[in-house]
């Protein structure tokens, strides 16, 4: 009988120590291009019930259901990584300054700011306390962050948490390289590829070189602003190789512009279907949003958000 006990221990750590946390389960998804699963990325996190970026939102977004949470890193002036926006503190906290010229410890007495302007009772939280609240449960991406990569890597080698978070960038793909270099693995890699009217010319030839280099392309984030032409042929040669096309749905500006855009209030009062329905016909399986609730209730309604 105790031999039996202990096979069976055996087994039940076998079993937990083998199975898949739900980040490997998203990543898994995102990474297979037969699956119809559609990443929901939720911009600064759930902001409109909690301060953004705070842990609050965070912990609400992953409870909603998200896939990635979108967080936007600054550095203090004591080298320490926060979760901020703006690179001054004011609109988002009851303090006034830039973060590069504030320390760690000032910031920490600062309280966010809620939607209103109100202060609450939350706290910037540093990337690391970021880290922790987020492991294992949703994946990453930090915005704002290539600058930081080196250190990033340091908090996630920490934790284990390489293949969790998502770094994106409008470098040039030889540089990208060059910074994978110094290091045995890397975060997952997405280029910004920005259509707009003044950075056409610089990020054509970038998206070339993109679809062209031997880096490993987690996603394409493609921007446009009422100046792509033919947007199916753009994110066809996306959707062609095996990597994942993501969109954003903030603002018109980043999605389509004013009159064609497919930015998410478009898409209340029961007309998610031309505007999320439309970009998934278009091969887009990532969509970083303002309002992910909605996203995630029209998903599952067409079934392309059920994890396995």
């Amino acid at each position: 009988m105790k031999r039996l006990f202990t096979l069976l221990a055996l087994l039940l750590t076998f079993a937990i120590t083998t199975a898949q946390s739900r980040a490997e389960r998203i990543l898994e998804q995102i990474c297979d291009p037969k699956s119809d699963y559609v990443a929901v990325i939720a911009h600064r996190s759930d902001w409109r019930h909690h301060p953004e970026n705070s842990l609050a939102a965070m912990e609400g977004a992953i409870k909603m259901g998200v896939d990635i949470l979108e967080i936007d890193v600054q550095r203090t002036a004591d080298g320490v990584l926060v979760c901020c926006h703006d690179r001054t503190v004011n609109r988002t906290t009851t303090g006034e300054g830039k973060v590069s010229e504030l320390t760690a410890e000032y910031i920490a007495t600062l309280k966010l700011k809620g939607k209103s302007g109100e202060a609450t009772d939350h706290s910037m939280p540093t990337l690391a306390q970021a880290l922790d609240l987020c492991r294992d449960r949703v994946l990453i991406n930090i915005d704002k962050g290539y600058n930081y990569y080196d250190q990033i890597m340091e908090l996630l080698v920490e934790r284990n948490m390489v293949r969790q978070v998502v770094i994106k960038g409008s470098k040039k793909p030889a540089t990208v390289a060059k910074t994978f270099a110094k290091h045995s693995t890397n975060m997952l890699y997405m280029p910004i590829i920005n259509y707009n009217a003044k950075s056409w010319e610089r990020h054509s030839p970038l998206f070339e070189s993109y679809l062209n280099c031997n880096l490993d392309i987690l996603a394409y984030e493609i921007c446009w602003n009422g100046t792509l032409k033919g947007e199916r042929k753009i994110f066809k040669r996306v959707t062609d190789t095996s990597s994942r096309l993501w969109v954003n749905t903030m603002w018109d500006k980043l999605c389509g512009g004013d009159k064609h855009g497919f930015e998410d209030d478009r898409a209340l009062n029961g007309n998610e279907h031309k505007v999320y329905g439309k970009l998934i016909k278009y091969g887009v399986r990532m969509i970083q949003t303002d309002r992910p609730e909605l996203l995630i209730n029209y998903l599952e309604s067409r079934g392309h958000h059920t994890l396995p």
